[in-house]
């Protein structure tokens, strides 16, 4: 027989179950028929004392079934709880051992860093170098070629080409007119100290053009040096 507990003021209540009437029926109660109260009685404290022991065995089931269940999840609980928590301190000692590698690794990068852009730079600067010499060797052995740049440039130049003039570096303007004097005369050649060796400018009476080597060098290492860094 179940019986159910509950709780008021504080203290554990438990319903009364009154004892069941007996009956005295039968030839096998003939010792209690003369004392019915007394049989009533006995049937009463069998009752109560099957009650009482329903009751204590109950109260220990449930206590040992709370108790297996709660020690069962409490376990639970603290796995999970004590793999949480060892999951944090792993993931903090990790930061902690790896911000040393952190700072090496940031270093390095800065240094790799540092060293491309200095081999890019050192490298814009070789190949400048090289530009030049190779320039100043083709118009030293060539210099009738500033008179085709210049040839290029009034064709492109706007309006028609009147008093044209093509300044030169004295020292390029004197040798083109002893290695080409036919194509000089066609022209009139301007010597200029203010310009350098390959520098060389057209004027007209509209407009001036700049078909200098160092300027056509200059656009030529900045594209270089633009695609350069593009590949970084």
């Amino acid at each position: 027989m179940s019986v159910k507990v509950i709780k008021g003021a504080g203290r554990e209540w438990r319903p009364f179950r009154f004892p069941p009437r007996f009956k005295v029926s039968g030839p096998s109660h003939d010792d209690w028929s003369g004392d019915p109260a007394a049989l009533q009685r006995a049937v009463a404290d069998g009752f109560q004392e099957g009650v009482e022991r329903g009751y204590r065995e109950g109260l220990e089931q449930g206590r040992q079934a709370g108790h297996g269940e709660g020690f069962e999840r409490g376990v639970q609980d603290g796995k999970a709880i004590g793999r949480e928590e060892g999951r944090a301190q792993g993931r903090q000692a990790f930061d902690e051992a790896a911000r040393p590698l952190e700072q090496v690794v940031a270093s390095f990068e800065r240094f790799r860093r540092d060293f491309e852009q200095a081999r890019r730079d050192e490298l814009l600067e070789l190949v400048q170098k090289v530009a030049k010499q190779v320039i100043r060797c083709e118009l030293t052995l060539h210099p009738t070629q500033l008179l085709s740049l210049a040839e290029e440039a009034l064709a492109a130049m706007p309006g028609d080409p009147q008093d044209v003039r093509i300044l030169l570096n004295p020292e390029e303007c004197a040798r083109i007119k002893e290695l080409a004097p036919e194509r000089a005369a066609a022209w009139r050649l301007v010597p200029d100290d203010k310009l350098a060796l390959g520098e060389c400018r057209v004027i007209t009476a509209e407009s001036e053009a700049d078909i200098g080597c160092q300027q056509r060098l200059d656009a030529c290492m900045d594209a270089l040096g633009e695609h350069i860094r593009a590949e970084a």
